[in-house]
């Protein structure tokens, strides 16, 4: 008689760590760094139409020791740098950050001493999305993929 058969039916078995990953999916608090035109699909994303809720992301938290999900959206010019990386070290462990849209991930057509070329000089980045803007559906296309990583992934996450 097999392991399978002597269990009641109805049982679930699973590890901790699978078990901690997959609530941690259903549980990202954003933090939001709306900075550009990539900000109003961000938006978007939340409101009624796309809602976010449904992945347990009601509400974009203000305070970043709340959230463990930073979505940079749009251009970051190299005086909000050092602001954007004070709000990734004051946000819980683990965390987690999306690229959104061309500009946060390479500058876009903002190739000048003005705009950092790519978020990821800044904070490490987990998932990119493409676009200029990316669409609400590509930004809810990068979290469900952020969703698998981070089921994939173990307890402590490098930062």
């Amino acid at each position: 008689m097999g392991l399978e058969e002597s269990l009641p039916s109805g049982l679930l078995l699973t590890t901790v760590e699978k078990f901690v990953n997959w609530a941690r999916t259903g549980s990202l608090w954003p933090a939001t760094f709306g900075l550009a035109c990539c900000a109003i699909e961000m938006m978007a994303t939340g409101a009624a139409h796309y809602d976010l809720a449904r992945f347990g992301m009601e509400v974009f938290r203000a305070s970043p020791r709340q959230a463990d999900l930073m979505i940079v959206a749009g251009r970051v010019s190299q005086k909000m740098a050092p602001v954007l990386r004070q709000i990734y070290d004051q946000m819980a462990e683990p965390k987690w950050v999306i690229s959104m849209g061309v500009c946060a991930t390479s500058g876009g057509m903002f190739n000048n001493y003005a705009i950092v070329q790519g978020v990821d000089q800044i904070v490490p980045v987990d998932m990119y999305v493409p676009g200029c803007p990316p669409r609400p559906e590509m930004l809810m296309d990068g979290i469900l993929k952020l969703h698998e990583q981070i089921r994939a992934s173990h307890f402590a996450k490098s930062s």
